[in-house]
């Protein structure tokens, strides 16, 4: 029988030719150029080619520097020793790389951005490490002899190259834009929770909203929140954790099993404070937004009238109180503290009189919280598509 003809799951409309089996030796040729006046790029798994100078290490080649190995502008550059891992791109810069890279000059048949992601296609970094030689993953190198053995599909059309790479680029665009504005809004909320919440020795904070003026009053937690031991079988399970706060245990890829102990879980209102006992020093604690239970090891702290729980929810977790959680709690070493509910209410902290600038506080903080979900979920998002077309876009 016959071998049926190769082609992607997903196509651009008007290509509908098989793909062809090509050898990448048939369509690229080493270059050894060498120089050293230009500017240095790395090549990484993560990040493909970029220029040195963008990178948080330090660059210092040394005396090497004159063997360093000229790239061109839609050059394929590897790390021959991580080639496997897929440290691999095509250049969309002129510069040098050291001598550890392979250069690899591609011919008119080559539409640079399409290999780009061709050649970190799973199958090929098994075929990398398959030809590789030396005795294991740490010392293996894939020479250009031994990656020009191997065997490719690829569209004989280059307009059809040009369309697949065109658009993984401008897919990568986008994720680049939304990892930049979620790394903003990170950086962002925490400098608002320094500026926003007074400093050790101060009564009032950096930056306040307009209107409010009276500096912050000293309390105790003690005052504020009583211990809720109230017990339930029948609501929803709630977890809290140091990354995510409280959240429902069913939205976690854990498996809950809390067995024959369910009957001794704690109910927790919309508002109570919940913190993880032996986690608290590390801010596993939150004002929750649910009804439901936790486990025993978990305190529910019930607020008054005088308490706004979302503010709570970031005072809470200010790096100054964390110390004080681990001063006073019970136990010998970090993995066996607890922090009890009386040790918890011996706690001073500052807070605003006013409920009302409590409520500016939190709720300022809940928005950003969901603006920062909004492009992590964005960038999840568009990164599982990306995942999938290049899982069905290449043979």
């Amino acid at each position: 029988m016959a071998e049926q003809a190769k082609v992607p799951a997903i196509r651009f409309a008007g290509f509908t030719d098989p793909w062809e089996q090509r050898k990448l030796g048939e369509l690229f040729e080493e270059s050894d150029e060498r120089a050293s006046d230009r500017e240095i790029l790395s090549v990484s798994v993560a990040n493909g080619i970029y220029p040195a100078s963008e990178s948080d290490r330090e660059t210092n080649p040394g005396a090497s520097l004159a063997n360093y190995k000229i790239v061109h502008f839609g050059d394929v550059v590897y790390n021959s020793m991580r080639m496997w891992q897929g440290a691999v791109d095509a250049s969309r810069y002129d510069g040098i790389v050291s001598p550890a890279y392979v250069v690899a000059r591609p011919n008119s048949e080559v539409y640079a951005r399409f290999f780009a992601r061709l050649l970190r296609q799973p199958m090929l970094l098994k075929q990398y490490q398959q030809v590789s030689q030396g005795n294991s993953k740490d010392t293996q190198v894939l020479k250009f002899d031994d990656f020009a053995s191997i065997g490719i599909s690829m569209p004989a059309s280059e307009n059809e190259q040009r369309r697949i790479g065109g658009f993984f680029d401008r897919l990568d665009s986008l994720i680049t834009l939304h990892q930049r504005k979620y790394d903003k809004l990170v950086i962002f909320k925490k400098s608002m929770l320094e500026k926003m919440f007074p400093k050790d020795g101060e009564s009032v904070p950096e930056i306040r909203f307009a209107g409010f003026t009276d500096p912050w009053e000293q309390r105790k937690l003690g005052e504020l929140f009583e211990e809720s031991d109230e017990r339930a079988s029948d609501r929803e399970i709630l977890s809290v954790s140091v990354a995510n706060g409280i959240y429902p245990a069913s939205e976690s890829d854990r498996e809950t099993n809390p067995g024959a102990s369910l009957a001794n879980y704690k109910i927790v209102h919309f508002g109570d404070v919940v913190y993880n006992s032996m986690r608290m020093w590390q801010g596993a604690v939150d004002a929750s937004r649910y009804d439901g239970i936790v486990s025993p090891a978990y305190v529910v702290a019930r607020p008054n009238s005088e308490v706004y729980a979302r503010f709570f929810a970031r005072l809470l977790r200010q790096p100054m109180l964390l110390k004080q959680y681990q001063q006073v709690s019970q136990g010998n070493s970090k993995d066996t503290q607890v922090l009890k509910f009386d040790d918890f209410a011996s706690i001073g902290i500052s807070m605003p009189a006013s409920e009302n600038e409590q409520r500016r506080i939190g709720g300022f903080f809940d928005r950003l919280d969901s603006l920062i979900t909004l492009h992590q979920r964005k960038l999840e998002l568009l990164q599982n598509i990306k995942k999938s077309l290049l899982d069905k876009m290449f043979v």
